[in-house]
């Protein structure tokens, strides 16, 4: 630096940039210190009046990087004012992409801390859910999006800096392409488990059926689910495979069906059948464990050996134990009313009429 040239330099400014770069300098000082600290409180307050956490978590990741970029914009803005020649002052254009940087870091340090709050706000709401898978993907998506935003920073930077980044870029792309033919099948299974963590077509503990198993979900892991069979088989199948199967969920039902026929001999009059059908839909609305939303109780078809009545009702109860005793106590109520109207159940028979033509008596 020619020092005759830096000498006219401050000698052309007057007192005033001099003076308003001071004043901005003080004030980025003061807001650094104080003004920040105010504004956080106010924040909070009304953060605190929300029933979500999610603004906590953002004022949380935001109060020390912005703190520190006011502080950086205070300082690129009292340079700027003085607006030093470069070719007198080199060292401002390197403080100058400096600050570039420093704000990048800065951007990736808030984004670093945004990530960590909703991962505990994210783990939180896993831990009351039955299913353990994500429990398991909550970190996951957690490094992944952190290594994701290390390598962004570093390219962003490199960029800054005036490095060529497109080979670097080309290099990632080519070995993201190999990674990925590589592992396919884990990534298959990554987005299946997602799939299933965002739909939730089931949970640990319910019955499923498909049309290749039908179980119990033991456990939803980060791979593959666990089912186990009804003849107490364990099933694993893969996270990719279970999201793309048609699920019919038993457990989500509200109550269970309950569908029957009875059959009675044919030698029923009519009046007796319709005290039997009369009766039945008796029991049916008296029962406590009877759901009494819809029900059905007909004589509906004339069967080979029996004259047959159609029952359909439902259990306000999904467990199975309770559906069955409620079941079993419907059966029992039929059972005493046919007795006591004289009526019989009927079982496959077949009646054989044989005529003899007359003979003479000898």
């Amino acid at each position: 630096m020619d020092f005759s040239q830096f000498s006219t330099w401050m000698s052309d400014y007057t007192w005033v940039r001099w003076a308003v770069a001071a004043t901005l300098l003080m004030v980025t000082v003061l807001a650094h210190r104080y003004l920040i600290r105010g504004l956080q409180r106010v924040t909070k307050h009304l953060a605190g009046k929300t029933k979500t956490t999610l603004d906590d978590t953002l004022l949380q990741a935001s109060e020390k990087p912005l703190s520190w970029l006011i502080l950086l914009l205070g300082i690129w803005a009292s340079v700027m004012v003085l607006n030093p020649p470069s070719d007198i002052l080199p060292l401002v254009a390197i403080a100058e992409r400096l600050g570039r940087m420093l704000s990048i870091v800065l951007v990736g340090w808030f984004l670093w801390r945004l990530i960590d709050g909703f991962s505990v706000y994210a783990m939180a709401k896993a831990q009351k859910t039955d299913s353990t898978l994500d429990d398991q993907l909550v970190p996951f998506i957690s490094k992944t999006l952190k290594l994701f935003l290390i390598v962004t920073g570093i390219l962003v930077i490199a960029q800054n800096l005036g490095y060529s980044i497109s080979g670097l870029v080309a290099s990632l792309g080519i070995g993201g392409i190999a990674v990925a033919m590589a592992a396919k099948d884990t990534i298959a299974n990554l987005f299946g488990s997602v799939m299933l963590l965002v739909d939730r077509p089931f949970a640990v503990g319910d019955w499923i059926k498909t049309s290749e198993f039908e179980g119990v979900v033991e456990e939803i892991g980060f791979r593959s689910t666990r089912i186990r069979t009804f003849s107490r088989t364990l099933v694993n199948v893969p996270n990719s495979m279970l999201a793309n199967m048609v699920i019919d969920n038993i457990d989500a039902r509200s109550k269970r069906r309950i569908k029957m026929r009875i059959g009675i001999t044919y030698d029923t009059s009519t009046e007796k059948m319709q005290q039997a059908i009369a009766g039945i839909e008796k029991i049916l609305a008296e029962h406590p464990g009877v759901d009494q939303e819809f029900s059905l109780v007909k004589f509906d078809n004339f069967e080979d050996s029996s004259l047959s009545i159609f029952l359909y009702y439902f259990s306000q109860s999904k467990e199975w134990a309770v559906y069955l005793q409620v079941r079993q106590e419907v059966n029992m109520q039929i059972m005493q009313l046919l007795e006591t109207l004289g009526l019989e159940f009927a079982f496959p028979s077949r009646t054989l009429y044989i005529e003899h033509p007359d003979k003479p008596c000898l």
